[in-house]
């Protein structure tokens, strides 16, 4: 049992459990697994392990179709009260229904922050397949969805990448300097993850790499970023990501270019890089420029989890939130090289 707390804030009805994530919070973070349903949202914090979802409701009639199944009467007669704020016992009435209704969730999740990475061994998920679960899963879970969350088909002419069957596996070796170049400096970094759409980059700490070199009298920064595993190789220009390159006093901004498994950027270096710069990877008009304080560790917490979940497919647990999706199985079996 799990207790909720409903409040009301600017119109809407909102049901969370303590701390748990919500679709009005000033940032959402990428463990945060977020389904439309009739007359609202719910989400859940994957890395928090959260099972009872939290609500946001802007039409109460139509979210007390469902209410009751995921958080049960007392929820669902408190909701119909004028006065109903307070804390509640949350007891799903059809708790399997409350399972795929999550597992929904946490498909779509994966459809967008799915770390897959060549550098770090996670292999990607056919997308075929991930998209007949999250078909599957709305009929299962239509008296929450209800048509709300679009059906994948009804989306593919919005998705800005192609499908797995026409990309090619990446992998990437770091930037090099040519032959007689002084190397000044040189590191690898990872990329905000809510900075570019998904499947156009390597998801590892060590996609990004870069150099500060000096050759034929100039001062010269490269940057070079891991593709993604069967990331396309004619993603739309305005999808082409760009690099930010920061110094203690001065900085540049140049787009990179895709050249086989690598998307890569030269340019003359800002002042002060022969110390070192900061590189950030990122596509105009995705996400936002503050990436969250503990960013890159909800991103190594994420590679952990699906890592885990990839090696117990052999022993799928019957639960639908602990047994994996089929995609998943799937990549584990795979043969490629990872």
């Amino acid at each position: 049992m799990t207790t909720v707390r409903i409040r009301r804030r600017d119109g809407l009805w909102i049901i969370a459990p303590d701390d748990a994530p919500t679709v009005v919070d000033d940032t959402a973070g990428v463990d945060v697994l977020v389904l439309e349903v009739a007359g609202g949202h719910l989400t859940w914090s994957l890395l928090g392990e959260q099972v009872t979802p939290a609500a946001v409701i802007d039409d109460l009639a139509l979210a007390q179709e469902w209410v009751w199944a995921v958080y049960g009467e007392e929820v669902a007669l408190a909701l119909d009260e004028t006065a109903g704020e307070g804390e509640y016992r949350a007891e799903p009435a059809l708790p399997d229904l409350a399972a795929r209704t999550w597992r929904l969730g946490y498909a779509r999740w994966a459809a967008r922050w799915w770390p897959a990475s060549t550098l770090d061994g996670i292999a990607p998920l056919d997308e075929s397949l991930l998209e007949d679960e999250i078909a599957t899963l709305s009929e299962e879970c239509d008296l929450i969805v209800d048509g709300a969350d679009a059906a994948p088909e009804e989306r593919a002419a919005a998705e800005p990448l192609g499908r797995a069957e026409d990309y090619a596996l990446a992998a990437g070796p770091a930037t090099r300097a040519a032959p007689g170049a002084l190397v000044l400096a040189r590191g690898t970094a990872g990329w905000d993850w809510q900075r570019c759409p998904p499947g156009l980059l390597d998801a590892s700490e060590r996609a990004v790499s870069w150099e500060v070199v000096r050759e034929a009298g100039a001062t010269i920064v490269r940057v070079s970023a891991v593709a993604a595993p069967l990331s396309a190789e004619d993603v739309p220009a305005h999808l082409h990501p760009r690099a930010g390159i920061r110094t203690a006093t001065d900085a540049a901004d140049v787009p990179l270019v895709r050249e086989g498994e690598l998307w890569r950027a030269e340019t003359a270096a800002p002042a002060g890089a022969e110390a070192g710069v900061r590189v950030h990877v990122y596509v105009p008009g995705v996400g936002v420029d503050e990436p969250q304080p503990d960013a890159e560790n909800r991103r190594a917490r994420i590679r952990d989890l699906v890592t885990a979940r990839l090696r117990r497919t052999d022993d799928a647990p019957d639960n639908p939130v602990d047994a994996p999706l089929l995609a998943e199985i799937a990549a584990a079996a795979s043969d490629s090289d990872f």
